[in-house]
């Protein structure tokens, strides 16, 4: 839904897919330029790496994220399902259906490299080659080319600048020990890699009013679910591959009295009349161990005096923004992927630490924050009001760092 603050991010997971498969075929063909008679890399691995990039995503739902993490959960409760999964029961749905004449073993290959940086990763089939599976999905460090894609397109779509350079990793990249290694000196390139995919999920694909309109889809799709039944195609490929994006318009168009509280809100977000983001505030640090996501509950529960709110007045979103690996360092996973500057020859692996790169590097790698929305714009001013009260009741202070403007309470 970025597309609706950001009117350039029109481009779609297959541009992204196609990306994905040329910079894997680039990648892989670049260490068989370097090391291909050392590694034995050959045709069947080129041809398995570039059917993983360009399958990685195909699993994904309606609006891909927000269907998984936010609509799933919703009508799921506790029920793990990720999209990884389904690419790999939607490869196998493909082949069968179409009688694709493909090796068995490719296929296996190819659902593992996708699996690879998932919770449900597969045991390797081969113990040789482990380095293959670090390209397209990197469960090691986080250091892929899924990244590399999406990081520079959408940067690009958005009108934002980006400064990080895959191509310099591309070129210096080597194999050590089984696993893709970096120079030493590129170690701020591959922090800066890190750093731009926070900045991304900070100003774009969190902003207060993206997420405005997401929680409202997921509100539309909630809805309609119990009739439309949405939910039930998760487990079954022959039904799953036909959900997509026009779902909404699905909705929008149907003239089922079932749909019409699913209806009124997509005709809300078609005439931006959003939810209103009321206020937000950053998780102390020394509170973010322990931290339990927020919930309407807690809002209404922390009101006083005056409006009587319920749960369904309000909206809220949790917002964690990290550098790929929660609170801890990805730089730490990194580490054991340096080579030596001097000697590409070198089977020399080795780590550095923070303190010998720069003392400008970040202390902390995780953000959480709690942002809150009325669901009606006569209900700004309660709602901030409560929200003011839960922080006071949680921490003792006011978190946030500004009130609601006086002007937003008085919308009507």
């Amino acid at each position: 839904m970025t597309h609706m603050v950001y009117p350039g991010a029109v481009h779609s997971r297959f541009e992204h897919s196609l990306g994905v498969y040329w910079l894997a075929g680039e990648a892989i063909q670049k260490l068989k330029s370097y090391q291909g008679l050392e590694l034995g890399i050959d045709r069947f691995d080129v041809q398995t790496v570039k059917v993983a990039g360009l399958l990685h995503d195909v699993g994904h739902g309606p609006f891909s994220h927000l269907f998984e993490r936010e609509f799933l959960p919703q009508i799921h409760h506790g029920f793990k399902w990720a999209h990884e999964q389904m690419s790999a029961k939607l490869i196998d749905h493909i082949v069968d259906v179409h009688h694709i004449d493909v090796e068995a073993e490719m296929i296996k290959r190819v659902k593992e490299m996708i699996l690879a940086s998932s919770e449900f990763a597969l045991p390797k089939s081969a113990k040789e080659k482990e380095f293959l599976y670090d390209i397209v999905a990197n469960g090691r460090n986080g250091i892929d080319v899924d990244k590399f894609d999406y990081i520079v397109r959408d940067s690009r779509a958005c009108g934002l600048g980006c400064s990080f350079d895959f191509h310099r990793l591309m070129e210096t990249m080597r194999v050590v020990g089984d696993e893709i290694c970096y120079r030493a000196k590129d170690y701020l390139s591959v922090h800066k890699l890190f750093a731009t995919r926070a900045d991304l999920y900070r100003t774009v694909y969190t902003h207060s009013k993206v997420k405005a309109v997401e929680l409202m889809v997921v509100d539309a799709l909630v809805k309609a679910n119990s009739y439309l039944d949405i939910s039930s195609s998760i487990q079954d490929p022959a039904e799953y591959w036909k959900l997509d994006d026009t779902i909404l318009k699905t909705i929008e168009t149907a003239p089922d009295e079932e749909l019409r509280e699913s209806r009124d809100l997509i005709l809300r977000i078609r005439r931006r009349n959003l939810y209103q983001f009321c206020n937000e505030y950053a998780v102390p640090k020394d509170k973010l161990e322990h931290f339990k996501n927020v919930t309407a509950k807690d809002i209404v529960c922390s009101q006083k005096n005056g409006v009587l709110l319920k749960e369904e007045d309000v909206a809220v979103s949790n917002v964690r923004i990290d550098l790929t690996r929660g609170r801890q360092n990805p730089l730490k996973s990194f580490l054991t992927g340096l080579i030596s500057d001097q000697d590409y020859e070198s089977e020399e692996k080795f780590p550095i630490s923070d303190e010998r790169i720069s003392h400008l590097l970040p202390t902390s790698y995780q953000d959480m924050i709690v942002r809150v929305y009325s669901k009606k714009p006569e209900l700004v001013a309660a709602v901030s009001e409560a929200f003011e009260n839960f922080q006071l009741k949680t921490y003792g202070v006011k978190a946030q760092v500004h009130a609601t403007p006086e002007k937003k309470k008085r919308r009507l």
